[in-house]
């Protein structure tokens, strides 16, 4: 069994899993080409919504060789073309990104956190899966290295896509705050408690819940920790 699925099987309820096939992989980006492939993905979807920025990102960030960062690929089975990535960032080194622009409150302070950023996939039906399946990679990233809370800055529309995954306000009642390492585009700083993900999720019923919980994928395929 694959880390990731030792992960997923652990938390899961006695239910047994069952293995599902996707038409792409997605894995840690651990050469030059597969970075490449993540950076292209990246500066795509960027500039659909954000031209901009999307225009400074054809080479590598900073962040992206921190040392407790990682970069998800998801490629597919039958060209090998990018459609999705996303970096994961643990607070074990260095402080998360987001930390340039907000002070986090107490209750996350000190706690092993991760953070999720440079979030992009194509456009259609493989894009919305691919974004899906990274979300789960993501989680069982956190579970594999023992982070207590997934933490991402959502700018709208995103914002809520992340309240559907029942991530919460970090700081209630402030809504969208400019965010200085981010060109100060207003986003909304949410969280989401990794270790009481499962039960959560299986009372409230949430849609995801099986793909998750009830679910192998043995396309997706988790290294070591950072």
């Amino acid at each position: 069994m694959t880390q990731d699925n030792q992960a997923q099987a652990q938390r899961a309820p006695a239910e047994a899993l069952h293995e599902e096939q996707l038409p792409f992989t997605v894995r840690l980006a651990l050469d030059e080409a597969q970075l490449t492939k993540a950076l292209t993905i990246r500066q795509s979807a960027y500039g659909r919504h954000i031209p901009d920025l999307a225009r400074t990102l054809g080479s590598a960030e900073l962040c992206d060789s921190d040392p407790g960062a990682v970069i998800l690929l998801a490629e597919s089975k039958l060209d090998g073309a990018p459609l999705g990535t996303m970096r994961i960032q643990s607070n074990r080194h260095n402080p998360l990104l987001l930390e340039q622009s907000v002070t986090l409150p107490d209750w996350l302070c000190g706690r092993p956190l991760a953070e999720a950023t440079r979030l992009g996939v194509s456009g259609g039906v493989a894009g919305r899966l691919a974004k899906t399946v990274l979300f789960k990679a993501y989680f069982l990233y956190c579970l594999q290295t023992s982070i207590e809370w997934m933490v991402v800055a959502g700018r709208s529309p995103l914002d809520r896509q992340y309240e559907a995954l029942q991530f919460q306000e970090v700081f209630p009642g402030q809504g969208f705050m400019p965010m200085a390492h981010a060109g100060n585009i207003p986003h909304r700083v949410l969280a989401f408690e990794v270790n009481t993900a499962e039960r959560r999720w299986r009372e409230a019923r949430h849609p995801l819940y099986d793909f998750v919980f009830r679910t192998r994928h043995p396309d997706l395929v988790l290294g070591a920790s950072a």
